[in-house]
C-alpha cells in the first residue's frame, strides 16, 4: 500500500509541474495590443517568446527594474507581427574603456 501512495504522489507532482509550465503567457498567441496591455496591467511579467525562450518584460516608466538596470526597447514575436516592448538591461557606458 505505501508504494501506491508514493506513486500517486509522484504522479500528482509531475502533473502539477507540467501544468504550471504552461501557465506562462505566450506572445506568439497574442496581438501586440494584448501583449502591451498585459505588461501594463501587471507592471512586469515573464512571457514566452518561442518554444524554449522567455524573458521578463516591464512597463516603460516605473520602478520595475532594479538599479543599475533600466527599461530598454526590445521586440517580441506576436500573432500580428512584431511588437515593441521593454525589458530590464544594464545601460552601456558611453565612455570606452
Amino acid at each position: 500500500m505505501p508504494i501506491r501512495k508514493t506513486m500517486f504522489c509522484a504522479a500528482a507532482m509531475i502533473i502539477a509541474a507540467t501544468n504550471f509550465a504552461d501557465a506562462r503567457p505566450d506572445t506568439r498567441k497574442m496581438t501586440c495590443e494584448q501583449t502591451r496591455s498585459l505588461i501594463q496591467s501587471r507592471h512586469a511579467v515573464v512571457l514566452s517568446t518561442g518554444p524554449n525562450t522567455y524573458d521578463r518584460y516591464v512597463r516603460q516608466f516605473g520602478n520595475d527594474c532594479d538599479a543599475p538596470y533600466v527599461p530598454m526597447v526590445d521586440y517580441v514575436p506576436v500573432s500580428d507581427g512584431r511588437c515593441m516592448v521593454y525589458r530590464c538591461e544594464q545601460p552601456s557606458s558611453m565612455v570606452p574603456n
